[in-house]
């Protein structure tokens, strides 16, 4: 049963990785997308259903779990033309601000940092709900999306096509299904 009394949603969660989703799709060849996600990461929230402005957010991504279907591709992107996983081994996300926007809409914005680059990012949000698991767990649930130029963290790796443009677009689709479980 979905609970949409937001008041009663406030409290502190843990994102449960198990059953949540960041992942990204990126222009390749100029032609198709090519999907990807992360395997490894943690986060908590701090909702507050009668203040959803003093709601905050926090994740740590591991680069080194970067899936994309490919080893090799994933290799190339933990390699120094990309994410650099020896030197930066965790991209993270802290929020600065939080909004209603209407229904079940929210938009959180926040401080992106990766290759040791932080700039600003805003997540269109959608609640998806709150239930009680067969486990007695209460959880909360949210899907958002984001855009942003990698160019602006550094990720500035690209190869010419002889065709004209680029092998990889500037342009990355963020996308985020997020499960999390109150704290006890």
């Amino acid at each position: 049963m979905t609970n949409t009394d937001l008041t009663a949603l406030t409290g502190d969660y843990t994102i449960d990785a198990a059953h949540s989703t960041i992942g990204f799709t990126v222009r390749h060849a100029m032609v198709t997308n090519v999907k990807g996600k992360f395997d490894e990461f943690s986060g908590s929230l701090h909702l507050d259903g009668s203040n959803p402005s003093a709601s905050t957010a926090s994740i740590d991504v591991k680069m080194d779990s970067i899936d994309t279907g490919s080893e090799d591709r994933d290799g190339h992107l933990k390699s120094a033309d990309f994410f650099k996983i020896d030197e930066f081994p965790t991209m993270t996300f802290r929020s600065t601000k939080a909004e209603a926007l209407g229904d079940e809409d929210y938009r959180i914005t926040g401080d992106l940092t990766i290759l040791g680059t932080t700039k600003p990012l805003t997540i269109d949000l959608e609640f998806n709900g709150a239930a009680k698991d067969p486990f007695g767990n209460e959880r909360v649930g949210f899907e958002g999306k984001a855009e942003i130029k990698r160019s602006e963290w550094g990720l500035t790796w690209n190869a010419a096509l002889e065709t004209g443009g680029v092998l990889i677009s500037d342009k990355i689709k963020l996308n985020f299904d997020i499960s999390a479980i109150r704290n006890a």
